[in-house]
Parts: structure tokens; C-alpha cells; sequence
């Protein structure tokens, strides 16, 4: 799809909108999707972002300054950990995202906005994505997917609105970075968040820290390799990764891979089988 159809398209469609509450991380897509929305609704759309425990400070922040910057109407509301999501199931997706958007919905109604909208594209229908029946079921639309627009369609366009996210690497919740299964508690949490920090001091982008214990599993685009792999670059990231309190620092040789820990419920799936 050429992208100045795609752009009018999508404009079009939230233009059909009488109002609109959008959920925003502070990722590119839902920065692309905010800042049309403010600039096709004005003051009858708002911008929400959910604070939890595992979703680190800084990106928070983030969407804090862009809203701040670009004058939309912002509000951040705080979560606990979901008790049902301790335990880190497979379909923890679904569950916190059930949660997240019942709380979206509340707090437009609040507002006496009918409409929530959120900033999924074609891609995410490539993975496995529980959290997508959450959406259908509380019938919070998704603009980006339902006109076929795909991430790189997202990242032209917020390039050529001169949007500082257009290249931002993609981010998931920190849940995502622990095996299912396991127990999540917020050292842990915290833990990861400070080595994913360590990362981005470095100006490592695109990577993950997926934490198996006392063993921190980096995964990054295979083109950082040779940067990281450097004596004095590599010395200083073991020393400060395991700061952090891991007792081993790994490179995983595959590169970084979204949703990587979905492997083991093939492992699993075959074992049953």
C-alpha cells in the first residue's frame, strides 16, 4: 500500500471517530496513532498510559515528555501485578490485557468516551499473540490492523511526520523476558529492568535480557555482535550485568528473536502430544 494512502486512510478512519481514548505505551506505533488521533479529534480524544510494575520507568517517561511536547491531553494510571499473572502463565498476555483494558474502559467512561482504541498492526498477527482475543472481547479497536498497515508502513509514515519514534526499537512488557511458569516478584522485575538499562547506557539497541535464574541471556540483532564482542565493550557489560545480580552472562548466537520464550510452549505442546 503506497504510504500516503495508507496515511490518508488511517486519518480517515479516526476522523469517522466522535471521540477517542488511545491506549499509549510510548512505542512507535502508539505514538504514530496518538499523535493523528490529537491531530484529527483535538480535545475529544485523550491519551492513557498504564503504569505496572513491569513496564520500566523510562518508557513511561517517555510518553509523559511526547505527550507534554505535543500538547495531548495525557493521563498515567498505576497497577499492581495482577495476583493471576504471578505465576507467569502462558496466556498471561490475554489476562493482563483483559486487566489494562477494563481499566481503559472505566476511565473513558469517565470521560463519556464511547470509543478505545489501541495501536496493533498486520504484523502482530504473526506471532503468537493471546492478548489480541482481550482486544476483541472488550471490542477496543485497532485502526493499524483492521486497514492492513504493517510496522514498516508504521515507521515511514512516523518518519515522514517527523516523529523522533520512527525508529525506535519495538518494545514488549518485562514479563516477556521470564520463562513461563516462573514466579514473578519484583526484585526480579527490577533486576531485569537494571540490566536492559546497562544495554541502553551502551547504546546497545533492539536487545533483551531474558533472565533464566542466575543466568542473563542477551539476546540482540546479529549486526551488534562484532560491537559487543569487543574486549573492552564486552569486559565492562559482564561487570555491570552482573551487578545487577546475575552470577553468568550469555550471548545467545540466534540474535534476538520476538517472543523468543514461545518456543517452550512448542517443547511443551509436543511433550503432551
Amino acid at each position: 500500500m503506497n504510504i500516503d494512502t495508507t496515511h490518508q486512510k488511517l486519518r480517515q478512519r479516526i476522523r469517522q471517530m466522535k471521540g477517542a481514548v488511545v491506549a499509549f505505551s510510548g512505542g512507535v506505533d502508539s505514538t504514530l496513532l496518538t499523535y493523528i488521533t490529537h491531530q484529527e479529534l483535538g480535545d475529544t480524544m485523550m491519551a492513557l498510559t498504564i503504569k505496572t510494575p513491569y513496564i520500566p520507568d523510562w518508557e513511561v517517561e517517555e510518553a509523559e515528555l511526547f505527550a507534554k511536547e505535543y500538547n495531548i491531553r495525557h493521563e498515567v494510571i498505576e497497577l499492581p501485578l495482577p495476583a493471576i499473572l504471578i505465576q507467569n502463565p502462558p496466556e498471561r498476555c490475554y489476562l493482563c490485557k483483559t486487566e489494562v483494558f477494563k481499566t481503559i474502559l472505566h476511565q473513558a467512561a469517565k470521560y463519556n468516551i464511547s470509543t478505545v482504541i489501541e495501536g496493533s498492526n498486520k504484523d502482530d498477527l504473526s506471532d503468537y499473540r493471546p492478548g489480541m482475543r482481550a482486544l476483541r472481547e472488550l471490542n477496543i479497536e485497532s485502526p493499524m490492523l483492521q486497514l492492513g498497515i504493517t510496522k514498516d508502513d508504521i515507521r515511514k509514515l512516523s518518519q515522514q511526520l517527523g516523529l523522533k519514534t520512527w525508529d525506535k526499537p519495538s518494545y514488549a512488557c518485562l514479563l516477556s523476558r521470564i520463562p513461563y511458569h516462573t514466579e514473578i516478584t519484583s526484585a526480579e522485575l527490577t533486576r531485569i529492568s537494571q540490566a536492559e538499562q546497562v544495554l541502553r547506557e551502551l547504546n546497545i539497541s533492539g536487545s533483551r535480557v531474558r533472565s533464566h535464574g542466575n543466568i542473563a541471556r542477551i539476546e540482540l540483532p546479529l549486526g551488534q555482535f562484532p560491537e559487543i564482542l569487543r574486549s573492552d565493550q564486552r569486559v565492562k557489560l559482564v561487570e555491570k550485568i552482573q551487578a545487577c545480580g546475575y552470577l553468568y552472562v550469555t550471548l545467545d548466537l540466534e540474535g534476538y528473536q520476538t517472543g523468543s520464550l514461545n518456543k517452550t510452549l512448542k517443547t511443551e505442546k509436543d511433550h503432551k502430544e
